[in-house]
């Protein structure tokens, strides 16, 4: 299916699980510093308000992508046989973007102006995302040489969305099983990024009371 005959199906295909992740990253930015008063006064898992706003914004996500299924029936595309793939990418862009979640809450906290930093971040690298331009403007980008090509393709493909946000489209919008490297790149980011993100809180969590 070509992206430029039905934009709208192709630009859902990447927004909504863009939306999904800039909103778990914002959420666990403030889920720490927004319950300051019950982290001093009681003791549990302080994990547990990150991991609790990523959940809530998967059932907002589910629903949304319930409602992207509908769409593309309606418009003669039958999604029906990558379902399944489907809630399994959308599992592993939840892990990957709550392991970021939680490296992003504790930052909030030991450095305030972070959230600025983070919500600048976010806007360079959505633009640096083909959500709403096809990949194939960057892939038929033509540079002098092939070192400049080199150079193009790593900086551009070490972005971990790039490669989640082609998997959605190839599943939903292509009706195609995404690369192996995709699937490799996508499962690798989400236990990396949950590793890292368990790891960074747990390194800084004994002084978050203190700090808030």
């Amino acid at each position: 299916m070509d992206g430029l005959q039905n934009y709208t199906l192709f630009l859902l295909c990447a927004l909504l699980p863009w939306n999904y992740f800039s909103g778990v990253v914002n959420g666990g930015m403030g889920a720490l510093t927004g319950n300051a008063n019950l982290i001093k006064k009681t003791a549990f898992p302080r994990q547990h308000l990150v991991l609790a706003a990523s959940a809530a914004l998967f059932v907002t996500f589910t629903i949304e992508m319930a409602v992207l299924l509908l769409a593309l029936v309606v418009f003669g595309v039958n999604p029906l046989l990558w379902i399944v793939p489907t809630l399994v990418l959308m599992v592993l862009l939840a892990v990957f973007a709550t392991g970021l979640g939680l490296v992003f809450a504790v930052a909030n906290v030991y450095f305030r102006d972070s959230a600025h930093f983070v919500a600048i971040g976010l806007q360079v690298l959505f633009y640096a995302t083909p959500v709403i331009y096809p990949i194939t403007l960057v892939q038929d980008v033509s540079p002098d040489s092939l070192v400049a090509r080199f150079h193009i393709d790593s900086l551009y493909f070490a972005n971990p969305l790039v490669h989640y946000v082609e998997a959605f489209r190839d599943l939903l919008y292509e009706q195609a099983v995404p690369s192996l490297t995709t699937i490799a790149v996508v499962v690798g980011c989400a236990i990396a990024s949950l590793w890292l993100g368990l790891a960074v809180f747990n390194r800084f969590s004994g002084r978050l009371a203190e700090e808030l």
